[in-house]
């Protein structure tokens, strides 16, 4: 087997790539290991250092950067370009803040001194997916770095170019070999990865049938692992929402990243009250996404990142239309060179569904209609995931209180779900467990050692 880079817009190969052979990655991991020794001892302040340099690469090379994932895996050239600018953010954020997130925690007993110390786990195996190739990595790595730890990375096959940007880029800053590294490896020779002794832990942004081998096989062997899987998030408009700002943003939310994203708005939710006025500003909104060349300024959705992913959406949408969903916008491939699917939008959707109940990663929107409010958290709740919530309404005291009953790990009210380096990061039920970003994350692959003196 080898690793085919290909672009998303032509469909033509960039790239093919050799997996490593078993005395490679035995090099990669004895080297970890090894590192994770030293790095472990020195200063936080040097290590939160050596992340902020990073940063200051990543801004640097930051349109070539983002060139790189337009070709090779098709995201709209102003996305990839705020998607480095987010790593350099979360690289500084580290930087000024690592260290004292990870400072001793007194704590006041009988004892002459008792605290609490945040020590590094080791080597860290990061399982990463593709659509956002160079944030999803340093969301997690830029803590864990500073944190004390040392990395290996098994980046998905179709953005290896983007993984070996990205090992260049802590080299170029001064990491030294053992601290970041790449494997290539098949998805068949993964549990040998998690099941090394060397290996402390594991994190994995994915699917959710990836989180449950990668959650089965940690827990065989003791492994604290991290797991941030799929989503379906709902997009709640209430009866007192602002209609033309609440459609504008749901298909903001929708789109982003040509809607692969697992924080994209997926289901809309809409209160009855006011659905027929917003259903047309929603579609037009949905419409006027330009879908084209991803390197143009102006495109909002460019093609999905491979040709298999357009055959799964489709699916889902022929069979929701199958059950009884209509078609208010879109609905077939685009006939084009490229992975592309144009922005579409289904009414009638219901649980059952592929579009309720399924992740759809792709521009295809499911608006769903509510009695009130209380039955819009219930259609909310009613899904196996629970990543992140969008509420709008113009009571925002009232929002508040409907955010608590949510079953997820973030709730927006009057904006789109999104990540935030100084906010916590991660779901509940199938979207997996644990949590990265703030002062939680960098803890996550920390021993939180208790220290009692007498």
């Amino acid at each position: 087997m080898v690793f085919t880079s290909v672009c998303p817009s032509t469909g033509k190969v960039l790239r093919t790539f050799e997996p490593y052979s078993d005395a490679r990655v035995e090099r990669i991991l004895a080297q970890a290991r090894k590192y994770a020794g030293h790095w472990r001892e020195q200063p936080i302040a040097r290590r939160a250092q050596l992340v902020g340099r990073v940063g200051a690469e990543l801004r640097r090379q930051r349109d070539a950067l983002a060139r790189l994932i337009v070709r090779e895996m098709g995201k709209p050239i102003g996305q990839a370009r705020a998607e480095i600018e987010k790593c350099t953010w979360v690289c500084e954020y580290y930087a000024e803040h690592g260290p004292r997130f990870l400072a001793p925690e007194e704590v006041s007993t009988e004892a002459n001194r008792s605290y609490v110390r945040f020590d590094p786990l080791g080597v860290i195996l990061a399982i990463m997916p593709w659509n956002f190739p160079f944030w999803q990595v340093f969301r997690f790595a830029a803590g864990a770095v500073v944190a004390g730890n040392t990395v290996v990375l098994k980046h998905a096959a179709n953005v290896t170019l983007c993984a070996l940007a990205i090992q260049a880029l802590w080299r170029r800053a001064g990491a030294e070999n053992g601290l970041f590294q790449v494997v290539l490896v098949e998805n068949e020779r993964v549990g040998r990865l998690i099941s090394d002794p060397r290996v402390a832990a594991v994190t994995l942004t994915g699917s959710e049938r990836a989180g449950q081998a990668v959650a089965s096989l940690a827990g065989q062997h003791v492994k604290k692992c991290v797991l941030e899987l799929g989503g379906a998030d709902a997009f709640l408009v209430l009866a007192d929402a602002g209609i033309e700002s609440a459609a504008k943003a749901a298909a903001e939310a929708r789109t982003i990243n040509s809607g692969q994203s697992c924080i994209a708005a997926k289901r809309i939710i809409v209160e009855r009250a006011v659905y027929r006025e917003f259903l047309p500003a929603f579609v037009a909104a949905m419409e006027g996404c330009k879908v084209g060349d991803p390197f143009d300024a102006d495109t909002r959705i460019g093609p999905l990142a491979r040709a298999d992913l357009v055959a799964t959406l489709h699916r889902q949408v022929e069979e929701s239309v199958r059950l009884g969903a209509k078609v208010e916008l879109g609905g077939k491939p685009l006939n084009r060179p490229g992975f592309f699917y144009p922005p579409t939008v289904l009414t009638g959707v219901r649980p059952g569904m592929p579009a309720f109940d399924e992740e759809v990663f792709g521009p295809v929107a499911a608006v769903i209609v509510a009695r009130d409010a209380d039955h819009a958290v219930h259609l909310a709740n009613a899904s196996r995931y629970g990543l992140g919530a969008a509420i709008w309404s113009r009571n925002r005291k009232r929002a508040e209180a409907l955010a608590a009953r949510l079953d997820v790990g973030a709730v927006h009210i009057n904006d789109v779900v999104h990540s935030d380096p100084r906010l916590p990061f991660g779901g509940v039920k199938h979207s997996g467990y644990g949590r990265e970003l703030g002062v939680y994350g960098i803890r996550e692959f920390t021993n939180i050692k208790s220290v009692v003196v007498r």
